[in-house]
């Protein structure tokens, strides 16, 4: 086990400084920029109407946007995704972009990723990449530790549903704002070619923005992952997986290509 991937282990969210040069930052910013003008169908916004700002998010465009196949394929996130789980193989489960607007009020509440995704199994990371400098008040935030568990209750950040698991099954986020002083929060200033990479049961929140913030996260999954349809819809939502991936079985499908194996990046699928 690496430094890296030992403090992950730990803390369950590390800083990546400058894991992407000036190019490929470039890319990434191309990319974001005609995901905004070209939003697919899963394009959500979620902040509310009277917000000055605006939050926007979309998933599940690599197939579609080059720039995101050059990043996810072609730069060193899938060997640091490797070193962090210590896996053998990497599997890309999906990719996210997040755009806050200058001025955006809506926070994203404290939550864990895990519980909203289809998926059972320790070793995953999550990378969350900005294009824009991210001040360290306006940042993603971690409690360290907390991906060792208990799995929370996931609900509707606007309207705080438990739409995923039923209500009562599962306990609810303690009131983190209310005492932060008592957990180990993380967080830290980003420049363009900085991330974070952090595990899926890590909680995390982030305030709202006084500037512009986009960001690309990558989501991969290891060795141990394992499909576990839901009942009900996950996000992101992959319509008619099921029928052809069964639970309990690795993700050995055209969604998610393996880019990482036997320590060697695998590049696009043909």
């Amino acid at each position: 086990m690496t430094e890296l991937s030992e403090k992950f282990a730990i803390d369950g969210a590390v800083l990546l400084k400058g894991i992407l040069d000036p190019r490929e930052v470039a890319t990434l910013r191309e990319g974001i920029d005609a995901n905004l003008a070209n939003p697919s169908p899963r394009a959500k916004t979620a902040s509310g109407a009277d917000d000055p700002g605006r939050f926007v998010e979309d998933f599940c465009n690599w197939q579609d946007i080059p720039q995101y196949q050059d990043i996810i394929f072609n730069s060193r996130l899938p060997a640091i995704a490797a070193e962090l789980m210590s896996s053998k193989t990497v599997r890309l489960h999906h990719d996210h972009m997040l755009t806050k607007e200058a001025g955006t009020r809506q926070k994203t509440p404290w939550h864990q990723d895990q519980p909203y995704y289809n998926i059972e199994g320790r070793q995953n990371v999550s990378m969350w990449i900005p294009v824009d400098p991210v001040a360290r008040e306006m940042t993603l935030e971690f409690i360290g530790g907390s991906h060792r568990g208990p799995w929370l209750m996931p609900r509707s950040f606007m309207s705080k549903e438990a739409k995923w698991f039923p209500e009562g099954s599962l306990a609810d986020l303690p009131d983190i704002e209310s005492d932060r002083d008592a957990y180990p929060i993380l967080g830290w200033a980003l420049e363009p070619g900085d991330a974070v990479a952090f595990h899926m049961l890590t909680l995390h929140s982030a305030a709202g923005s006084a500037q512009r913030r986009r960001v690309f996260s990558v989501r991969f999954i290891g060795d141990d992952a394992l499909h576990t349809p839901r009942g009900w819809v996950t996000s992101p939502h992959f319509p008619g997986l099921a029928d052809r991936l069964p639970a309990g079985a690795p993700f050995d499908d055209p969604l998610f290509p393996k880019v990482w194996a036997d320590g060697h990046a695998l590049g696009l699928p043909v």
